[in-house]
């Protein structure tokens, strides 16, 4: 029973030895403890607050005021495609104060800028070395890093739990210190140089001196937020953020496609022939809409101060620093909106439109030409017709305009009467501008009732002695053609925010009526006259109703052999869709007095630009569109059309090389159809099948001069006057930027 029970185990118990080694320690402790605190309150008494300035600025690295970037807002077509558009990007800032804070942090700091970001080791022992910079927290080492780049760096300098990286190679990537990334944002153009001229481009994230990037920069550039660091009474860190608010985007009127077939045209005449200027205007007549607009000097708006599209790699570098500034301001102005010349007889329908309306001629008077008319006592100047010494005789409003009559003209203008004209005028509102949501517009200058004479009235009647700009002739065309509705152009329509919503519709604007629908109905037969038979002929494309006005301006000095050609068009002649305005300002000719060359280029935009805009081929016979045969010039420099492409020769070829027609036929050069082996089709009678879509248009020529000669476009005359002179800017009342009346206000659908 007895070795059932458990032995106690012997307590042990603290002798006095043990119990002054216990106190010892505890009084050493204590006695360190109050050492320590001894020293704490001494340092504090004595450099605390140099300490506490350390740690502070060591903590403001972190909680310090930094901008947040709003992002600017996008740039749409009419269809959704991105014209413009910000990408988040990143500055790599070197903190030069954290990295000289500890020897060991330099070395795999610089070594790491090096390897993952490429920065130069130079450049930053440099900054880490030099007085100005070593204590610095904020030196900008990189712009405008990208995501991925930022992410590169920072896996770099992630070390993981279980990462296979040896021991020093650890600690290596683990001093890399004081490198931080700032937020900001990066303008990118999706579509290059598209369109460069409207959309313009930003020079600064929120600062834009040209196009549409200009006009609505305040629209667009949205506010900064800010993060604000600080320490309280605690001195505890705090810290208060405002969120950045993003710019709003627009939608543009611009389409795209539309866009691409201007410039293909553009850039194919340039090649062939070149211009000083070339000028296109594409405006939807009812509703003031610019749908596309080139002004001819391309450069790419991701690298907007290129010179390399224009200038040679020598005329580059042989600039100063003046004439460099001059070249891009060149290159980009808005040659469309901005320039302001003598329009030429463009200008003709516009002052027939406005005799009309006012009463000085009605639609049933006629017209002698014999040649042109003598001002002066002496007969001095005499200002000729472009048929002198030859005449067209009697004409009536639709030859006058056909024919492009300068007598005819002037007789129109003396009938009215200076004042009368000058109403005119300024009722398609020449002189003014007009209004249109891009910077820098012109305005041009008209007479007054003080310096009208009897010459200026006659030689304004033609387009020659006052000038104006391509906006300001293209809108007052379409109010001549649309019923006699003026609106305000715009390029933009909608305003989005952030998530897409429309916060505003930018509705058509109608700023007044200049004529009657029945006056607006008769200028559109004259000009369809024109195209039908007349000056015009060259831009007729085949199955497709159109009216057009050439023009040619001999420019000043006069007699120096120097023009400006141009032709405006509408399409189709009842109810116009479109209207199109070509300038082509000097063109690169031995004789550049040849209205044909915006022609050239007006009849290859339509000819695209009519299917692409799905405008039935009103004039097409049983459903069958004969071809239109585009300039010479324009063989071997054509982009892919209508699913195939253009050969040397001009003509459509399918992907294996065949001949095709319009509508994708396999044809021989004589235009018959061939089956898949290459033969000639035979109808039921036994006879080859020809295609009905490669015959040319053929229409009787209006008389055109007591001869029978066809005449061109009327030349300015060299006896015109120069156009009056004038530094003043117009009032600014006469600006057109009111709000004018909207569709509904006015009535119209």
């Amino acid at each position: 029973m007895g070795s059932n029970r458990r032995r106690k185990k012997p307590q042990r118990k603290i002798n006095h030895q043990m119990r002054g080694k216990l106190a010892g320690l505890f009084g050493a402790v204590l006695l360190a403890l109050l050492c320590l605190l001894g020293r704490i309150t001494y340092i504090n008494a004595t450099s605390g607050n140099r300490y506490k300035k350390q740690v502070l600025t060591q903590a403001q690295q972190k909680y310090a005021s930094n901008v947040l970037p709003a992002k600017r807002g996008n740039i749409y077509d009419r269809n959704g495609n991105i014209l413009a558009t910000s990408n988040k990007v990143y500055n790599v800032i070197l903190d030069c104060k954290t990295v000289n804070s500890d020897e060991d942090y330099v070395e795999p700091t610089i070594r790491a800028l090096n390897k993952i970001l490429g920065v130069e080791e130079e450049k930053v022992r440099s900054l880490l070395s030099d007085e100005k910079t070593s204590s610095s927290q904020y030196q900008i080492l990189i712009k405008k890093l990208s995501m991925d780049d930022k992410k590169e760096f920072e896996k770099y300098c992630t070390v993981d739990e279980d990462s296979d990286l040896s021991e020093s190679e650890i600690k290596e990537r683990s001093n890399v210190k004081g490198v931080w990334f700032e937020e900001d944002y990066l303008r990118s153009y999706p579509f290059n140089s598209l369109a460069c001229d409207a959309i313009g481009f930003t020079l600064a994230r929120d600062v834009a001196d040209v196009g549409l990037e200009s006009y609505y920069n305040s629209t667009l550039m949205g506010a900064d937020g800010r993060q604000y660091g600080y320490f309280n009474s605690d001195s505890d860190v705090e810290q208060t953020i405002i969120e950045p608010v993003d710019g709003k985007s627009i939608v543009t009127t611009i389409d795209v496609g539309m866009q691409q077939i201007v410039e293909k045209y553009v850039n194919g005449f340039k090649k062939k022939m070149g211009a000083k200027d070339i000028g296109v205007i594409i405006e939807d007549p009812n509703t003031g809409e610019i749908l596309a607009m080139d002004a001819g000097d391309r450069y790419d708006l991701n690298d907007p101060r290129d010179l390399s599209s224009i200038y040679s790699e020598e005329e580059i570098k042989a600039m100063n620093d003046a004439e460099t500034v001059q070249a891009l301001n060149d290159m980009w102005n808005n040659f469309c909106v901005t320039d302001a010349y003598e329009p030429g007889s463009v200008i003709k329908p516009i002052v027939v439109a406005g005799a009309l309306e006012k009463g000085g001629i009605s639609e049933t008077d006629t017209f002698l030409c014999d040649g042109g008319e003598a001002f002066g006592a002496n007969g001095d100047p005499f200002i000729k017709c472009a048929v002198y010494p030859d005449a067209h005789g009697e004409q009536d409003l639709t030859h006058v305009i056909a024919n492009s009559c300068n007598d005819g003209m002037m007789a129109i203008a003396a009938a009215m009467g200076a004042d009368e004209f000058i109403k005119a005028q300024s009722l398609f509102n020449f002189g003014s501008r007009t209004g249109i949501d891009l910077p820098n517009e012109g305005y041009g200058i008209i007479h007054t009732s003080e310096t009208m004479g009897t010459t200026e009235l006659a030689c304004s009647a033609f387009g020659q002695g006052i000038t104006c700009t391509m906006i300001q002739e293209i809108n007052a065309m379409c109010s001549v053609i649309n019923g006699g509705y003026y609106y305000q152009p715009h390029l933009v329509k909608e305003i989005q925010d952030g998530s897409g919503s429309t916060v505003k519709n930018i509705d058509p604007v109608l700023l007044k009526q200049t004529i009657s629908s029945d006056i607006s109905a008769d200028i559109r037969s004259y000009m369809a006259a024109s195209v039908q038979e007349g000056t015009s002929r060259t831009s007729k494309v085949q199955g497709y109703s159109s009216g057009g006005k050439t023009g040619t301006a001999e420019k000043l000095p006069r007699g120096n052999g120097k023009y400006l050609v141009s032709f405006i068009t509408f399409a189709p002649v009842e109810e116009p869709q479109l209207v199109l305005y070509v300038v082509v300002d000097e063109p690169n000719a031995e004789n550049q007095a040849d209205s044909k060359y915006p022609q050239y280029i007006a009849q290859g935009i339509l000819s695209e630009l009519l299917p692409y805009m799905n405008i039935d081929p009103d004039e097409a016979e049983d459903g069958v569109v004969p071809e239109t045969e585009l300039w010479e010039g324009f063989e071997g420099v054509l982009e892919d059309i209508s699913g195939g492409s253009v050969d040397a020769a001009g003509n459509l070829v399918d992907a294996e090389g065949n001949l095709i027609d319009m509508e994708g036929n396999r044809v021989d050069e004589e235009g018959y159809l061939l089956n898949e082996e290459g033969q000639r089709k035979i109808d039921e009678n036994g006879e080859y099948i020809k295609s009905q879509n490669m015959e040319t248009f053929s229409g009787e020529t209006l008389p055109t001069s007591e001869s029978g000669e066809s005449a061109g476009d009327a030349v300015s005359n060299p006896a015109a006057p120069a156009p009056p002179e004038s530094d003043e800017d117009p009032v600014d009342g006469n600006n057109m930027e009111s709000e004018g009346l909207t569709n509904e206000e006015a009535g119209l659908e």
